[in-house]
């Protein structure tokens, strides 16, 4: 468990600005997390705990709406969920759209690897995509990799 002060004291700041974003009582959000308004006291005050993460903390933090492992990032010095973790919408992949970022993050990946190589793995990738239906299926024709313009 990570003992910074510092760390806390973010946690804690954090944690109090997102009730307060939210128009939340200390008592309230201990309602709503199903603890005391104490507890959420506690966690708000950046005090660091005397032996093990309170178990209060990670549902004062579910109460708030952030995500599983956001108490450890924030704690790790990440920033906290709100202004910076905002959702994003949904971005629809066509399939060669998404052989490109396949293909670049395996070149990327991988050493001594040849391009062939690289293709048949993404093909492989994109066949199981295609066959658990995340991806429509095809007549088989491949696009051209090649450029008409080029």
């Amino acid at each position: 468990m990570n003992r910074d002060p510092e760390a806390w004291s973010r946690l804690g700041r954090a944690l109090r600005n997102a009730r307060e974003h939210r128009s939340l009582t200390q008592a309230e959000l201990g309602e709503a997390a199903g603890v005391s308004g104490r507890s959420v006291q506690d966690a708000e005050s950046g005090a660091v705990p005397k032996a093990r993460m309170p178990y209060t903390i990670g549902r004062i933090a579910a109460a708030l709406g952030w995500p599983e492992g956001a108490v450890d990032a924030v704690l790790d010095g990440q920033a906290p969920p709100g202004d910076g973790w905002q959702d994003v919408p949904v971005q629809h992949l066509t399939e060669e759209q998404l052989a490109g970022i396949m293909t670049t993050a395996m070149v990327r990946a991988t050493e001594h690897t040849t391009s062939a190589e690289i293709r048949a793995a993404t093909k492989i990738a994109l066949d199981e995509l295609r066959r658990q239906g995340y991806l429509p299926e095809t007549n088989r024709v491949q696009p051209s990799t090649t450029s008409e313009n080029s």
